[in-house]
C-alpha cells in the first residue's frame, strides 16, 4: 500500500467530481487508490464493509473514463432507487430489467447507444443473455463492475446461478477493466472470486472488517417472540429494522404477530409476488420505522442508511451470511444493533439442510466448517468482534466494549462431569435419540417412550437429576457447538459421539461451559447524533429539514435519502448555511443536488434563523 497523503495519476480529477457531483471533501480509506486503479484501466477487487463506499469506487471512474460505466447489481427492485440518486446528483444513469416498459426500455436503449449514459446497471441475467453481449461489444464500455461478487461463490447465495458465468467479461471484453466488490469474504470465497471471475492480474485492497457502530449481541432462545417484542420496546420502538428468519412461513407469521403488537411489519420472501415484494421493499425504503420480516432473499445491496437494527431469530448458516446480513445495520455510522436469538434446534435444522442439500460432498464438508465456525461466535466468552475480524483474518484488540461479551461478560462453569453424564447418555441409548428423550433418561422421567424403550435400568437413568431441563439443553447445545455430538441424518435430530468426545468421557479433558444468563439490554436509550447535544431550536430545525425532505421525496417518488442523508441534515443544522455556495460546503451536498433541492432547503434554514432574531 502506497503512504496515505500520496498523489496518483488522475486523482485531482476525482476529488473535483467527489466535490461537485457528491458533495465530499475528500475519499476515506482505500478509495482514492482504488479510483485512480480503475481509472488508469486496471482490474480491483475490494473488500470494504457496507456503508464504507464501495459505490463511489467505480461510479467516479465511470465519469472519468471514456464510456459508460456497466454495472451488473443482484437485485432488480433496488436498481430504480441506485438509479434515482445518481440521477439525483447529476449523473445520466440507467437501467435495463424485465420490470421496465417497452417504452421505457426503448428510451434507455436510444440513450445507451448515443453514447447519452455514463452508468447502466443489469442484472446478471440479463448480462448472460446473447443479445445483451452483442450490444455490449457494440458499445464503448469505461468499465465493468461486479456488486455483491461473494454471489459468484459456491458458498453464496446459490440462486443467482447467472453470477457463476461472469468470466464471459474477461473473454469478451479483455482490455475492459473489471472491479469486484464485497463486503466479506474470508480467504477461501476471495480465491473462489478470483479463479471465476479470472481477476488473476487484479489488485486487492482490504480496507477492513470492522462496524464499530454496530452492537453484536447473541442469547439463548427462551421465547423469541417475547424476547423480541422486549427488544423492540425497550431499546428500538419506531425505529426502521430487519428481521431475518429461516423460513418463508415463520418469516409470514413472525410480520403479521408484529402487526397485531402495533408495529409496521412487512413480509418478504422469494415465495411472495414480485409486484408484493416490491411493494414491500419500496415502503421499508421510503416510509419511516418500517420492519421488514424476511429471509435471506432480502437485504443485498440495501441503501437505506438509516436500518437501527438487524435481528436473527435463526440461526444464519455461516459467519459470512451472519456479518453480511448485520452489515446492513447503521450505515450511517450512527449506533446501531445486531441482535439474536438461537438454540439446539437450529443447529439441527441447519445441518439437516445441508446434509439434504444436493452439493458434493466437498461442498458440505466446506458447509459445515462455516457453521461449525457460527456456532463457535455463538458460544465464546470473549469479545465477539474480535472473533469475527479474525475470522476475516483480520488483527482485533481483546475487547471491542460494544458487544454483549465486553459489555455483560457472560459467568462460566465447571461442565466436565455434566458433559460426561450428558455424552455417556448418548452412548447408552444407542445414539439415535434427540435432547428431549436425552434429557428425559437423565431426568429420571418415567414417561411412556422411556418405558417403552428399557430405558429405566441404564446407568445414566437419573443421573442427572440435580440439572434442571433449561441448563441441560444448554449443556448439549454447547456439546454440539463444540463438535463433540453431531446429528444424525434420519431427519428426527438424533445425536451421536464424535471422536472429540472420548478424551472427556476418559477424564483427559475439562470442559468449562458458558452459563446462561438472562440477557441484560445493554443499550436503553436511543444514543445517535440526531439525540445527543442537540438543543430545543436545533431540534426544531432538524424536524423541519426532515418534513421538507419527505415532502421532496414524494414530490420525485424516490426515498428519502435520496435526497440527503441524515448525516447531511446534521450537517446543515451544525454549519447553518444561508446561500448556495454555503450550502455547496455541507457533506452530500452536489452542484446536482444543489440545483435541484437546494432552495426548499435553504428556505427552511433562513425562515429558522430569523424566528431566532
Amino acid at each position: 500500500m502506497d503512504q496515505p497523503g500520496t498523489e496518483f495519476p488522475g486523482l485531482e480529477s476525482a476529488r473535483k467530481v467527489l466535490r461537485t457531483v457528491f458533495g465530499y471533501d475528500d475519499f476515506r480509506g482505500a478509495q482514492a487508490e482504488i479510483i485512480v486503479e480503475m481509472i488508469n484501466g486496471r482490474n480491483a477487487l475490494v473488500l470494504m464493509p457496507t456503508g464504507g463506499g464501495k459505490s463511489l469506487c467505480y461510479q467516479i471512474p465511470a465519469l472519468l473514463r471514456d464510456g459508460v460505466g456497466i454495472v451488473i447489481s443482484p437485485l432488480i427492485a433496488l436498481m430504480q432507487d441506485q438509479v434515482d440518486a445518481l440521477r439525483a446528483a447529476g449523473v445520466r444513469a440507467g437501467f435495463i430489467n424485465s420490470s421496465l416498459s417497452a417504452e421505457d426500455y426503448q428510451q434507455v436503449m436510444r440513450a445507451l447507444r448515443s453514447g447519452e449514459l455514463d452508468l447502466l446497471y443489469l442484472a446478471p441475467e440479463r448480462l448472460s443473455q446473447p443479445g445483451t453481449l452483442e450490444l455490449l461489444s457494440s458499445l464503448r464500455i469505461a468499465l465493468f463492475a461486479i456488486d455483491e461478487a461473494h454471489c459468484v461463490s459456491q458458498w453464496g447465495h446459490d440462486f443467482r446461478a447467472d453470477y457463476l458465468s461472469l468470466n464471459v467479461l474477461h473473454q469478451r471484453f479483455p482490455h475492459v477493466p473489471r472491479i469486484a466488490l464485497t463486503a466479506t469474504a474470508d480467504a477461501a470465497t476471495r480465491e473462489e472470486i478470483i479463479n471465476r471471475l479470472e481477476l488473476h492480474d487484479a489488485r486487492h485492497f482490504v480496507t477492513g472488517f470492522d462496524r464499530p457502530n454496530i452492537q453484536y449481541r447473541i442469547t439463548q432462545k427462551r421465547n423469541p417472540r417475547v424476547q423480541l417484542l422486549d427488544f423492540l420496546r425497550r431499546e428500538h420502538n419506531g425505529d426502521a429494522g430487519i428481521v431475518y428468519c429461516l423460513s418463508r412461513k415463520k418469516t409470514e407469521e413472525t410480520a403479521f404477530w408484529l402487526e397485531q403488537q402495533g408495529f409496521t411489519a412487512l413480509p418478504y420472501h422469494a415465495g411472495l409476488s414480485a409486484a408484493e415484494r416490491l411493494r414491500n421493499q419500496q415502503r421499508f425504503l421510503r416510509e419511516d420505522g418500517v420492519i421488514v420480516v424476511a429471509t435471506i432473499a432480502f437485504g443485498m445491496g440495501i441503501d437505506k442508511p438509516d436500518v437501527r437494527f438487524i435481528v436473527h431469530l435463526d440461526l444464519p448458516k455461516s459467519i459470512e451470511s451472519y456479518y453480511q446480513e448485520t452489515g446492513r445495520a447503521g450505515r450511517d455510522g450512527e449506533p446501531a444493533t445486531a441482535w439474536m436469538v438461537y438454540g439446539l434446534q437450529d443447529v439441527i435444522k441447519l445441518r439437516q439442510m445441508m446434509d439434504d442439500s444436493q452439493g458434493g460432498e466437498h461442498f458440505k464438508r466446506l458447509e459445515r466448517i462455516r457453521l461449525d465456525a457460527m456456532l463457535g461466535l455463538c458460544e465464546i466468552t470473549s469479545c465477539r468482534r474480535q472473533a469475527l475480524r479474525q475470522y476475516f483474518g483480520e488483527e482485533a484488540p481483546d475487547q471491542c466494549g460494544n458487544c454483549d461479551a465486553c459489555l455483560n461478560p457472560a459467568p462460566t462453569w465447571d461442565g466436565t462431569l455434566a458433559a460426561q453424564k450428558a455424552l455417556s447418555c448418548v452412548y447408552r441409548t444407542g445414539q439415535r435419540f434427540g435432547v428431549a428423550y436425552l434429557i428425559e433418561v437423565l431426568s429420571g422421567l418415567e414417561s411412556e417412550r422411556v418405558l417403552q424403550n428399557g430405558h429405566t435400568h441404564l446407568s445414566t437413568f437419573g443421573i442427572g437429576r440435580d440439572i434442571d431441563k433449561s441448563q441441560w439443553q444448554s449443556v448439549y447445545r454447547q456439546l454440539v457447538a463444540r463438535g463433540y455430538m453431531g446429528v444424525d441424518h434420519n431427519g428426527f435430530g438424533g445425536l451421536y459421539l464424535t471422536s472429540k468426545a472420548r478424551p472427556v468421557l476418559k477424564g483427559e479433558e475439562a470442559i468449562r461451559l458458558r452459563e446462561d444468563v438472562q440477557e441484560v439490554s445493554s443499550r436503553t436509550s436511543k444514543t445517535s447524533r440526531a439525540d445527543v447535544g442537540m438543543l430545543p431550536e436545533d431540534r426544531r430545525l432538524f424536524e423541519s429539514l426532515r418534513i421538507c425532505r419527505k415532502k421532496l421525496a414524494e414530490q420525485y417518488d424516490v426515498p428519502p435519502y435520496v435526497i440527503f442523508h441524515d448525516a447531511t441534515l446534521l450537517d446543515m443544522v451544525h454549519l447553518r448555511p444561508l446561500n448556495a455556495q454555503q450550502l455547496l460546503s455541507v457533506n452530500g451536498v452536489g452542484q446536482g443536488k444543489l440545483s435541484k433541492y437546494g432552495e426548499e432547503f435553504l428556505r427552511i434554514i433562513n425562515e429558522h434563523e430569523l424566528d431566532l432574531v
